[in-house]
């Protein structure tokens, strides 16, 4: 299909790559080297002094990221279609007005706009000269004191940043538990180990009022019943983020939107004018870039006619959040299931009582396994800990392809390996299934290698 892409941001690359996934987890790991290095006494290591160099940290940052930025902006250029750089806006269903002035025709449509930082209608706030993740993502200064509104992914993993690298950090949540997507008991998992690291923390908070001071902000949010006030030197707003869409002009084009600007569509990631389609965090249901990758090709695909195509299966959902310890989640969780009146099973084993994570000084967190009753399918898995975000992908084949938890326990697991606590909750499982199956002999827990 001949296809035009039009961009008019300043520079080229996308969220992911230029403000989001990459520089975040480039100074995320940065913070864990030297967390890490500031505990060496818990190894038994004498580091003398171990502190965060701004400068060092931002310059190789902006040198991985600029290599990343550069290979995307080949990929943009290389000819397969026309990159038009200008802002656009539909007249009608079939026509976008450039920024240039210029009118384009086309027979169908892809909405790729992202997201925006939102700003909630909170006295203060909107006039306050507040930090976005892209400021954050910046420094190169290491802020004596930071207030952070928020405690979604980016709110979490950004204050966990800035309190590694030596800021005094307050983060102020309005729901009962921060990353308030994810289980109860996963939150107070991350949630303390925050608190332990220095970081003051409120949750289930009312926010009040921002004002700006002669040295910084101020914040006053209702806690327990009482009028809390924090004061800091610089304010991170990170209380989510709203579709960018409002410079397209929709209505124009018929397309229907939620009333914070979500893009509707249907399972083909068709709007209500078919012809065009959108993906993304434009209009959601999750702002992930793997499956906006999969939504935009889907779209793509079934505006050019391709049969027997299968929309996005959500139920296969892989989530990640990069705290300390990280929160991973994959598949059907509890609510989800409770809420369908399904039936299932669950078991769950502690990083504490864990071999390797033990040697690792890693004994935040667990991992939890769901499956159905009957044969022990898998449904879904929840893991908090250490590399959650990496062994959670231990489910990913198996649950795309309808596997057992006793098919999972055929499989090898290296011993002692931070993977093989997989096998824990797999075989508690595999003791509960209506219909037993093979299983192979029990792995050695924690309790038998004491006594051998």
């Amino acid at each position: 299909m001949k296809t035009a892409v039009i961009d008019g941001a300043q520079q080229l690359g996308g969220l992911c790559i230029l403000r989001g996934c990459m520089p975040s987890k480039t100074l995320l790991y940065v913070a864990e080297v030297l967390h890490l290095a500031q505990k060496g006494r818990t190894f038994g290591l004498r580091i003398p002094s171990a502190r965060a160099d701004l400068k060092a940290i931002h310059a190789r940052k902006k040198k991985i990221i600029g290599e990343f930025a550069d290979y995307r902006l080949q990929a943009l250029q290389s000819g397969k279609f026309d990159l038009i750089r200008s802002h656009a806006r539909f007249v009608d269903s079939h026509t976008v007005e450039l920024s240039s002035g210029r009118r384009i025709r086309a027979r169908f449509f892809l909405i790729g706009t992202g997201s925006k930082v939102s700003v909630p209608p909170i006295p203060g706030l909107a006039e306050a000269k507040f930090w976005t993740s892209d400021d954050v993502l910046e420094l190169d200064f290491i802020p004596p004191s930071v207030i952070v509104l928020g405690g979604g992914i980016v709110a979490c993993e950004l204050a966990q940043f800035l309190n590694r690298i030596g800021s005094r950090v307050t983060l102020v949540q309005r729901s009962p538990n921060i990353l308030r997507d994810h289980s109860t008991t996963a939150s107070v998992v991350v949630q303390q180990a925050f608190v332990d690291e220095g970081i003051e923390l409120f949750a289930g908070t009312q926010l009040q009022q921002v004002a700006a001071e002669r040295r910084g902000f101020a914040v006053r949010f209702i806690d327990d019943g009482k009028l809390i006030v924090r004061r800091a030197a610089h304010l991170f707003n990170a209380l989510g983020r709203d579709p960018n869409t409002a410079g397209l002009d929709l209505a124009a084009a018929g397309v229907a939107t939620r009333p914070n600007g979500q893009i509707v569509t249907n399972r083909w990631q068709q709007t209500s004018a078919p012809h065009i389609y959108a993906a993304g965090d434009c209009s959601g249901p999750v702002e992930i870039v793997h499956i906006a990758i999969q939504q935009a090709e889907l779209a793509a695909r079934h505006a050019a006619g391709v049969k027997n195509l299968r929309p996005v299966d959500y139920s296969l959902l892989l989530n990640v959040v990069f705290t300390d310890p990280q929160l991973a989640t994959i598949g059907l969780l509890e609510r989800q299931l409770e809420a369908a009146g399904r039936r299932f099973l669950v078991a769950s084993y502690p990083f504490n009582d864990h071999g390797k994570s033990i040697l690792m000084d890693a004994n935040y967190g667990y991992v939890k396994v769901i499956a159905e009753p009957e044969h022990g399918r898998i449904l879904g898995a929840e893991i908090v800990g250490k590399d959650a975000g990496e062994l959670i992908h231990c489910f990913s084949g198996p649950l795309a392809m309808g596997a057992t938890v006793c098919d999972l326990l055929r499989a090898p697991w290296y011993h002692p390996t931070l993977a093989e606590i997989i096998t824990y909750p797999l075989e508690e499982i595999a003791e509960k299934i209506a219909v037993p199956l093979p299983k192979p002999p029990r792995r050695k827990r924690r309790h038998a290698e004491k006594r051998a």
